[in-house]
């Protein structure tokens, strides 16, 4: 095997890794920001009625929930993952917290590679 083989596979298993990190970071932050947003507006409708939480959390969210929509498909493209499994796990974003069980259970199932 050449140099440049060698280096390219270890390149490529890099990338695979990063993209994996990047799926797996991305799941938890939506989970938290959602949680964030759903205290923001608990706050909103029960407590003070003051929209300053739900001003600062909803942006967030929103970037944290664009950010698991890509890292998604980019984890679903990488690692080979039939349409269903990636629809499964777009729609692991609208549920509050749903994006963190489905994590956990694409990691035991070693659809994020080694």
């Amino acid at each position: 095997m050449s140099n440049e083989a060698i280096t390219s596979e270890a390149q490529t298993a890099g990338e695979r890794r990063a993209v994996a990190l990047a799926f797996r970071i991305s799941a938890v932050i939506e989970a938290v920001t959602w949680a964030g947003l759903l205290v923001a507006m608990l706050f909103k409708y029960a407590f003070s009625h003051n929209a300053i939480g739900v001003h600062i959390m909803g942006p967030i969210h929103g970037m944290a929930f664009l950010a698991y929509v890509v890292s998604t498909s980019l984890a679903a493209r990488t690692f080979g993952w039939s349409f269903k499994l990636w629809f499964v796990g777009l729609c692991a974003s609208i549920p509050p917290l749903a994006t963190l069980p489905f994590e956990r259970w694409i990691v035991r199932k070693g659809r994020l590679g080694a």
